[in-house]
């Protein structure tokens, strides 16, 4: 029989939140014993830290410069053949339960056609996924989970208003006045994480019991749970505040209340990272125009993560009925479960909230943790050698069985530290590109095993390429000291470099239009 894949991805989710992780807050005990019992990624990283590319990568096992999505508002061609085709092409049922976005979600539906699925009654089949039903952050007329909020108007008015209009983007109902932190007094079960766990379910059924009647071999799926939380904005039932006191929460490790000591850490970097802190360079859309992180307080930067540690205790809560659903329909002995996110979040880090072209942990270090299906019977472990999103796809395939497509540039994924040392995984790229007028961004890093991570950044307007940055993070793991400049690291730097040169495929041509915002 072949194994069930369950892959949960959560939006904007960083690596220390969970407690298998470190995290300290927000209950996550679901979770944590899907990576006790199964394969933890101490060292995983997102070959981009946007949605659209990273999600591209999920479901091609491809760089991004090979799918071409190099920036959120350019859309993977809708021909593109992905992991979800060839799952289906062998036998597999699919679906996709929540957030999609490898369209642009503020694009016209008349072009967009994840934008018009729900308004035509459409659940699919589309990318490759025979179920598709859609959630996203905001109500702006595209979503099944939109449309479904229309039986409660009265709880569907109490949402975040869509971010589209200058000045609107900040708004706060939060006890701080905190950016787009907005509680709301609507029952959690019309929450949009319980919504996607609950489709989930759905669409798995009754029908997952245990053999047939008529013994024949039930149809395996792979199976997208993706939630849009925690990504902004922080939006939670109210109901729920009472799991995390803001007032308690200790500030971030890298935050400085001192000015002055904050900004000599943002002086370690290039100059786009004070840009942004002082509000005089806006270097990229993932942050709302208005936003000038150096207004932020203390208790705002509490209030936020509070509210994000909130959505995290919700999701995992989610993630655990759907066990159970498994649990009891006798299919987590030949199920694999995948927990991820496509990127990170600043969350305070240098005084810095949302994310973007800023290279850290705290947006390219993502969780990642593989749970065997008991059947495969795979010893526990956690693995510290790099490893990406690129290797999902790849890994996909020697679950069912299946030769990996050409196109899959990714292994599959090591189940221990032994078997990444055969497979020499020693690095691992992570990138970023925008556009947004005259100011573009380029930024490509090269992770080593031995703890180095190099970023370089191409020539622009705002840099003359030969620019970037250089951390030995076994010594600096909250990348304090940028060594870049340092002569006695000149060596190191290069040799970097150079292998993130020799990595790295060629862009795909012609390059793809950026045709919508976000």
């Amino acid at each position: 029989m072949k194994r069930n894949i369950l892959f949960i991805t959560t939006d904007q989710m960083r690596y220390d939140s969970l407690g298998c992780n470190g995290g300290k807050i927000a209950q996550t005990p679901a979770i944590d014993h899907i990576a006790a019992t199964g394969i933890n990624y101490r060292r995983a990283h997102n070959q981009n830290v946007g949605c659209m590319p990273a999600r591209a990568t999920m479901m091609t096992g491809q760089h991004v410069a090979s799918h071409g999505v190099w920036m959120n508002g350019v859309s993977l061609p809708e021909d593109t053949h992905t992991i979800a085709h060839h799952l289906g092409e062998h036998g597999y049922r699919t679906a996709l339960l929540g957030k999609a976005h490898f369209e642009p979600w503020l694009g016209d539906p008349a072009e967009f056609f994840e934008n018009r699925m729900a308004a035509k009654g459409n659940t699919g089949p589309h990318r490759g996924f025979d179920h598709m039903e859609l959630a996203n952050h905001f109500f702006e007329g595209h979503s099944h989970y939109d449309l479904w909020m229309d039986q409660h108007p009265k709880d569907k008015a109490k949402f975040y208003p869509m971010v589209t209009k200058r000045g609107q983007n900040t708004a706060s109902a939060g006890a701080t006045d905190a950016v787009q932190v907005w509680p709301m007094d609507v029952p959690r079960e019309l929450y949009h994480t319980q919504w996607v766990a609950e489709r989930t379910i759905n669409w798995l059924g009754d029908s997952l019991g245990n053999q047939s009647d008529n013994g024949t071999e039930q149809q395996p799926f792979f199976c997208w749970m993706s939630f849009p939380d925690p990504h902004h904005p922080w939006d939670v039932p109210q109901s729920e505040l009472h799991r995390v006191d803001w007032r308690d929460l200790p500030l971030p490790a890298l935050y400085r209340e001192d000015r002055t000591e904050l900004e000599a850490l943002l002086k370690q970097k290039p100059k786009h990272w004070q840009g942004y802190f002082d509000g005089s360079l806006w270097t990229n859309l993932e942050s709302p125009r208005d936003f000038v992180p150096a207004d932020m307080t203390a208790d705002q930067i509490r209030e936020i993560n509070a509210m994000t540690h909130i959505e995290n205790e919700l999701i995992d809560e989610a993630c655990q009925q759907v066990f159970d659903h498994l649990a009891e329909h006798n299919q987590l002995d030949n199920t694999d479960i995948f927990f991820t996110t496509d990127h990170g979040e600043l969350q305070g880090d240098f005084g810095l909230m949302f994310k973007g072209p800023y290279h850290i942990d705290a947006l390219m270090r993502v969780p990642l943790i593989w749970c065997p299906a008991r059947n495969a019977k795979v010893t526990p472990a956690e693995v510290t050698a790099p490893v990406g999103h690129l290797d999902l796809a790849s890994t996909f395939c020697e679950i069912a069985g299946i030769p990996a497509p050409d196109y899959c540039e990714g292994k599959p994924l090591p189940p221990n530290d032994t078997a990444a040392a055969a497979q020499e995984r020693t690095h691992v790229i992570t990138e970023w590109e925008s556009e947004h007028g005259p100011v573009t961004m380029q930024l490509r890093s090269i992770y080593e095993h031995t703890g180095w991570l190099c970023t370089t950044y191409a020539e622009s307007h705002i840099y003359n390429g030969d620019e970037g940055e250089l951390y030995d993070m076994t010594r600096d793991p909250g990348q304090t000291t940028n060594l870049w400049d340092d002569p006695a690291h000149a060596e190191k730097r290069a040799s970097l470099l150079h292998e993130l040169q020799q990595r790295l495929p060629a862009p795909r041509q012609p390059r793809l239009e950026r045709r919508a915002p976000v």
